[in-house]
């Protein structure tokens, strides 16, 4: 739903790009935004709350630069397939082992709940399209690092022998840099408060040591931005006056 959502407002903003000259007149220099945010990575069966900050500078009418952080909490289940190929060797054959000295009990399956900390880091250049004034429309490559905290919980003996392999300090930190996309629009409620709504799409490969696959997590985002500073002074026409 989200991909829509984006692809969408991409196709949007093209069409808003071949229409005349930016309708908006009183463009301010700079904008803060703060919001609620969610981080959703299906593969993992991880969904994640939590904040959203963004500043940005509009060096242009439609050209922003600025810095985007967000940090979101969440839970899921960590199981035996999601691992490398060579960790979930190892683990069948350590359950194998205990199976043949009877101390696996039957039908055993590996799931440790696991805690999850995210932050997103990143900064970059945004496309604005200005020709509907309660309306401002923007796209923006996504590129940046991610850092992800998880501290698994196991339930059993075998489940915690194994998560103290894995994870000797009792949770597990990895950094990673993302690729994406992503998009959305202001309502432009007055001068200096708009309502923002936006998503991204991203790929990363965080825990690569552990995890045998990379991931797409979508995050969106729902807040308040305030626009304060000069306006923005209107490109003048080249156009010889008849």
């Amino acid at each position: 739903m989200i991909s829509k959502l984006l692809t969408g407002l991409l196709t949007a903003f093209l069409f808003c790009s071949l229409l005349s000259s930016a309708q908006q007149t009183d463009v301010q220099r700079f904008d803060l935004y703060s919001g609620f945010t969610f981080l959703n990575s299906p593969s993992l069966n991880l969904a994640e709350h939590g904040y959203h900050f963004q500043a940005g500078y509009n060096a242009t009418r439609m050209l922003t630069v600025g810095f985007d952080y967000s940090i979101v909490t969440g839970h899921n289940s960590l199981t035996a397939n999601l691992l490398t190929d060579s960790l979930q060797l190892q683990i069948t054959t350590a359950l194998k082992d205990l199976a043949l000295e009877g101390l696996l009990p039957p039908g055993y399956q590996l799931s440790v709940p696991t805690d999850s900390t995210t932050q997103t880091f990143a900064a970059g250049t945004q496309f604005n399209c200005r020709h509907f004034v309660p309306v401002t429309l923007f796209v923006r490559p996504d590129i940046g690092a991610i850092r992800e905290v998880a501290t698994p919980h196991p339930r059993d003996p075998i489940a915690a022998l194994i998560v103290s392999q894995l994870a000797p300090s009792g949770h597990k930190i990895s950094w990673a840099s993302f690729y994406g996309f992503g998009g959305g629009f202001d309502w432009n409620a007055t001068r200096h408060i708009v309502l923002r709504l936006q998503a991204d799409q991203v790929y990363n490969h965080l825990f690569n040591d552990l995890l045998k696959d990379s991931r797409w997590s979508t995050r969106a985002s729902i807040g308040l931005a305030y626009r304060f500073g000069r306006s923005i002074p209107e490109a003048k026409s080249t156009q010889p006056k008849p």
